[in-house]
């Protein structure tokens, strides 16, 4: 049987605020295949966006292992880090955090600048993740001249153009309306389907996380199957 690709065992992670200790996960466990769509759902404070910083790099547990594609990310040092992200992560966030004084090819151009293609590398990555989310006609445009869909899809696109083992979203339709908000979970899952990325997408949405392949629960620092009561 192969490996999955994230493996999560036994992870805290706690955090000191005063005199007190705050245990957000609690012994956590979690495998992730390749190609798996999973949805995070869990009340708010429930520690959703924590694990996804984990698993994304940019946090390390205070207990425990996560390992992916093999590697042990919390055996490497920041600037080791930093260069794994780049390579193996993509990030989706609920508000697009794009940069007002860019057009769109050159939001989707900036995590690129972290890895050693050259400039007309970068170039055919971001005109190739703009095709596929349907924006190759947008590339000039600032983010004031597209709709708050069309802005996550540049952002989905950011996420997307240095082909990232996984793609991490967090509320990706969160600040949008339904219409918008089906769009980007149709895109979601033909980005799944069609070429193959693995997906973990927090939400609060019922909706959105009926478009994963997998839902599980937050719950007291715990991941279940069902949602607590």
């Amino acid at each position: 049987m192969s490996q999955p690709l994230l493996q999560i065992t036994n992870v805290d992670k706690v955090f000191r605020r005063g005199s007190e200790d705050i245990h957000v996960l609690q012994n956590l466990n979690l495998e992730v295949p390749q190609g798996e769509f999973l949805a995070l759902m869990g009340p708010s404070g429930s520690g959703k966006s924590t694990l996804l910083n984990l698993i994304g790099g940019l946090d390390r547990p205070s207990k425990g292992e996560v390992i992916i594609g093999g590697e042990t990310i919390a055996d490497l040092n920041d600037r080791q880090l930093a260069a794994w992200r780049a390579r193996h992560i993509g990030f989706v966030f609920q508000l697009y955090n794009l940069l007002p004084a860019l057009t769109a090819e050159r939001n989707v151009e900036i995590p690129l600048l972290l890895t050693p293609l050259n400039k007309a590398e970068r170039q055919r990555h971001v005109e190739l993740a703009l095709s596929i989310v349907g924006l190759g006609h947008r590339t000039r445009h600032y983010p004031r001249q597209l709709s708050g869909g069309e802005q996550q899809r540049v952002g989905i696109a950011r996420a997307i153009a240095a082909d990232p083992t996984i793609l991490l979203c967090d509320e990706p339709t969160g600040d949008l309306d339904r219409k918008s908000g089906d769009e980007i979970l149709t895109l979601l899952q033909a980005l799944n389907k069609e070429q193959g990325k693995t997906i973990i997408m927090v939400t609060h949405d019922p909706h959105a996380s009926h478009r994963a392949s997998r839902t599980l629960y937050l719950n007291k620092g715990q991941l279940t199957t069902e949602m607590a009561a």
